[in-house]
């Protein structure tokens, strides 16, 4: 009789092995064949896990597993993301030097981490508060700073009136900061940026020939908004200036009947005098710089705008008097501030001109815009258009295009969405910008020799009412000497945001305690790319973005060997509370994974959270769901009661064993993981309708089942004396021939009716099939048989009168 399965005794002991013989460290054997799995590393809150961190991590740990048994040097690694707002702003709260409270969180993660039994190489472990990593991130920095691609600049910026701080576009949510839920509103500041946009193109095409799902490119692609347009100038009447604006439809010029020009347009101050009603634009103009750029450009909102009395445009084809207003959904960090509006063919120019009771032009034919809405016209013929009369769109392009060069007022243009990265944050838990300003010399990098520049140790983490940074208050760190002309200097005292620390992590994974470059030039070559990068798919627009610049500035500045990061990227969906909302302590359904683990098990929490549902979509959580992986496992704990002598397959089990081999293997690579589960359920269901599970079925299975419950697998494996460790052992093959059924369930009828099933082998021949079929069903043929039909391997039909 075999012992009780207890999964507390169980886990913590083979944790143990596999730490005392660093089971899972990469090794420095180049020789091998590697592959590198990555996920996203967390940022360590004080919270702890939740159930939603261990589906990918348990989900790309499945793939180590397996690659290690495939022969492969793997590079699984993990760390922490743990600069950032929350820890300062806990920190504020609670008087604790944010550097303790990470210290803290940290070591609570990893507690929780290793008690799931992760095949982390925690040898390779970083952090990215570790001044002997953000010694490279500055380096980085400096790097972008002398290739020009890093510089400061007075800009509009969001700005949230709880955390005191300048935040990125993509950190406003719904006109509140994405973290405290605060107003934020426009503040003009003094901020670093990166000239990302210079990479825009690069960041597009770089997209093709990798491994991404679709909606991940579609995400990257949309954010950077690459299009073909034109230029166009307009005149002012009047006036010598020109309102220069973007198009990407020159073809609808004819149907311009308004423009309209951002709040913050030059012109509108350059001309205040000529405005006959500047009260009125002065005062929207207030009423717009409280709103944040995701505000102003959101397509749902009710359209606001003031006509500039005063000034007028000039269409330059048709030379037309039209109207120019002012209008907060115009930005002046997109195109040049200003448009042009063909309410017939854009929706949000026609809910403009229906409001404001302007005129609508058809220019492609399409529809009835005057009464119902405007046409949204790619292809189709120009109308109403002089010289572009009958000419189709894309043909009605290329001579617009052309008359506009010759013309001398306009010319072809690509442009992007995609803006220049935000990169300073006016707070004290982040790296330092290793750059000082000097009256003489400018902005000055620190010499490489000076990194890392570390923090200094504050009394005050408190952000200042006038939004610098609370390093600026300590003058003693501040005042120091300019590296160039040796004469006096200040400090930057903005620090980085969350973000530059996670845009390169995965390349200091490759070589982590290097102290003379980021990571040698033989790890990398030898670990990148990354081939699989798993993470959630809130991050595979920004973070993802911000990554891929970086490293393609450092594949063209000659530190890394490739031009793309990952060469694979995947995602997962969330899970959501049992009542199907997203977990949070306000709706008290958050699930702690420590629980599941204390009465269940680890390896039942990873079984579970493979098997509650298809990896890309969101699932709700359920207990039952738990308890019945549990069950599961008990059952394969019970095999141990069943084993036979035999190192082979059982002849009733050879086919099934070989189908279970490859859709384990297929769906593992596939993320499909929740039916790979199902397969293996599947086959312990066929050990105990037999009776018996020979040794050789129960060593492949405990192989396949050890990715998914590694724990569970291991002791059973030792038990059994199956030799070395389970996770040493290769992974098993199947042979394509042996997957087939040899025998195969084939219905009987009476007349078109089922009335049985026999199992039969595949190649049977007609007679033979008749005649078993016939005697399955002899009770039922009473009458007189006048015809035999047999369909090979479906169907034997007995007709009778």
């Amino acid at each position: 009789m075999i012992k009780n399965y207890s999964p507390k005794e169980i886990e913590k002991k083979w944790q143990q092995v596999w730490q005392e013989e660093e089971a899972f460290a990469a090794t420095d054997d180049y020789s091998k064949p590697k592959y590198y799995a990555l996920v996203e590393f967390p940022y360590p809150s004080g919270q702890g896990l939740h159930v939603g961190h261990p589906r990918p991590y348990t989900a790309l740990d499945i793939v180590a597993r397996k690659r290690r048994m495939q022969g492969y040097n793997v590079l699984y690694p993990m760390g922490w993301d743990a600069f950032g707002l929350p820890t300062e702003n806990y920190a504020i709260k609670n008087h604790i030097h944010p550097k303790i409270v990470t210290e803290n969180n940290v070591k609570h993660f990893k507690e929780q981490l290793q008690s799931l039994g992760y095949s982390f190489d925690w040898d390779r472990e970083i952090n990215t508060t570790d001044p002997n990593y953000y010694h490279w991130t500055q380096w980085i920095f400096l790097k972008l700073f002398n290739a020009g691609l890093a510089y400061k600049s007075e800009m509009p910026i969001n700005w949230c009136t709880s955390c005191k701080v300048g935040l990125a576009n993509e950190e406003v949510v719904n006109g509140v900061c994405e973290r405290c839920g605060a107003p934020v509103v426009r503040k003009v500041k003094s901020q670093w940026m990166l000239k990302i946009t210079e990479y825009a193109d690069k960041l597009i095409d770089g997209l093709e020939g990798l491994d991404y799902i679709e909606k991940v490119k579609v995400s990257q692609k949309n954010w950077i908004g690459r299009s073909q347009g034109a230029e166009v100038d307009f005149s002012l009447k009047d006036k010598p200036e020109k309102l220069r604006i973007y198009t990407t439809r020159p073809d609808t010029l004819f149907g311009v009947t308004y423009m309209v020009l951002s709040p913050e347009h030059p012109y509108i101050d350059k001309y205040q005098d000529e405005i006959q009603n500047w009260e009125e634009i002065a005062a929207y103009r207030e009423q717009a710089a409280r709103k944040s750029d995701f505000e102003r450009a959101e397509l749902a909102k009710e359209k606001t705008g003031v006509e500039i009395k005063g000034l007028r445009g000039i269409n330059p084809v048709n030379g037309q008097e039209i109207p120019i207003w002012i209008s907060d959904y115009v930005l002046m960090s997109y195109g040049t501030g200003a448009i042009m509006a063909v309410p017939a063919h854009d929706e949000r120019d026609w809910e403009f001109a229906k409001k404001f009771g302007l005129p609508i032009v058809e220019v492609v034919a399409g529809g009835d815009v005057q009464n119902a809405a405007f046409t949204d016209v790619a292809t189709g013929k120009l109308v109403n258009s002089g010289f572009l009369d009958g000419m189709e769109v894309a043909d009605a392009k290329k001579a617009i295009l052309q008359w506009l060069e010759e013309k001398k007022v306009g010319t072809p243009k690509k442009n992007y969405k995609l803006r220049d990265w935000v990169f300073s944050r006016q707070r004290y838990w982040g790296e330092p910008i290793p750059v000082v300003q000097c009256d003489k010399c400018g902005y000055v990098p620190l010499p490489e020799g000076q990194l890392p520049l570390e923090l200094p140790e504050v009394e005050s983490y408190m952000p200042t009412d006038n939004g610098e940074s609370p390093l600026a208050a300590m003058t003693d760190w501040v005042n120091t000497t300019c590296p160039c002309c040796g004469g006096p200097a200040k400090r930057e005292t903005d620090t980085m945001p969350q973000w530059a620390g996670s845009s390169w992590y995965y390349l200091r994974y490759t070589d982590p305690h290097n102290e003379e470059a980021l990571a040698s030039k033989e790890a990398m070559k030898y670990w990148l790319p990354v081939d699989w990068y798993n993470g959630g798919m809130e991050h595979t627009t920004l973070h993802l973005l911000y990554s891929r610049f970086w490293h393609k500035f450092l594949y063209d500045q000659g530190v890394v060997p490739c031009p793309e990061p990952y060469q694979k990227r995947t995602s997962h969906g969330m899970i959501l509370g049992e009542n199907g909302e997203k977990m949070s302590k306000s709706r008290g359904n958050v699930v702690n994974p420590d629980d599941i683990v204390e009465e269940f098990g680890a390896d039942t929490l990873r079984t579970y959270e493979m098997f509650i549902g298809a990896f890309e979509l969101s699932a709700s959580w359920s207990q039952e769901g738990v308890k019945g992986c549990r069950r599961f496992l008990d059952r394969v704990w019970k095999l141990q009661d069943m084993v036979t002598d035999g190192e082979g397959y059982s002849k009733e089990m050879e086919t099934r064993m070989h189908q279970t081999i490859k859709k384990v293997s297929s769906d593992f690579e596939a993320l499909k993981y929740n039916t790979a589960i199902a397969a293996m359920m599947a086959l312990i269901n066929e050990f105990y309708h037999v009776g018996r599970v020979t040794k050789g079925e129960l060593r492949t299975f405990l192989i396949l089942l050890n990715p998914v419950a590694p724990h569970i697998t291991e002791e059973m494996w030792q038990d059994m004396g199956f030799e070395g460790r389970l996770y040493q052992a290769s992974w098993p093959e199947y042979d394509e021939a042996k997957t087939v059924e040899s025998v195969v369930e084939i219905a009987v009828q009476i007349n078109g009716k089922t009335r049985a099933v026999v199992k039969l082998p595949k190649d049977i021949g007609k007679e033979e099939a008749i005649a078993a079929g016939k005697e399955a069903v002899a009770e039922r043929l009473t009458g007189n048989i006048v015809k035999e039909i047999y369909v090979p391997g479906r169907i034997i039909n007995i007709v009778q009168k």
